[in-house]
Parts: structure tokens; C-alpha cells; sequence
């Protein structure tokens, strides 16, 4: 699997705190993950962006949103539990 192609930049979160956030391209979207945002699935081939806490590398807390569901996430908070 190639690395993805660009740093994470910094925002803040849903809940006030810092996330790493990395765009994933469409062509690099091979699995089915569940946003958080919106509860629904976000399915291969689709552009998103891959979150996770900024306070440190545990890459267990990764959350795959979609991108207008993360771009909206101060209007309405995850769905599901970030654990």
C-alpha cells in the first residue's frame, strides 16, 4: 500500500480538541468505513478525510468521515461515540 500523498493539517474537533486531518483521494478509498458525522457508510472509490486525535500517534483512534460531514462538524457532532 503507497503512503498517503499529503501531511495532516491541525483542526479543531467536534468536541473542542485537536484532530490531525489527512485527505484520503478516491483512488486510495479501497475499504468500507462508517462516518462518524452521519452514521452512514462511506464506500470505496469515495474521497474523504482520515481523522484522529492530535495529542498522540495512537492510530487505533482513526475515524474515516466524509469530507462535507467533517466540514459541517461544528452544526451537528458525531453520531457515534469516538471510542
Amino acid at each position: 500500500m503507497r503512503p498517503l500523498p499529503s501531511s495532516p493539517r491541525v483542526e479543531a474537533g467536534p468536541d473542542g480538541f485537536d484532530y490531525c486531518v489527512r485527505p484520503v483521494p478516491a483512488a486510495r478509498a479501497e475499504k468500507i468505513y462508517r462516518c462518524p458525522g452521519c452514521d452512514h457508510e462511506i464506500k470505496p472509490g469515495t474521497a474523504h478525510v482520515l481523522v484522529w486525535p492530535a495529542h498522540g500517534p495512537d492510530m487505533e483512534d482513526r475515524r474515516h468521515w466524509h469530507t462535507p460531514c467533517w466540514t459541517h462538524r461544528a452544526n451537528r457532532g458525531p453520531t457515534r461515540r469516538w471510542s
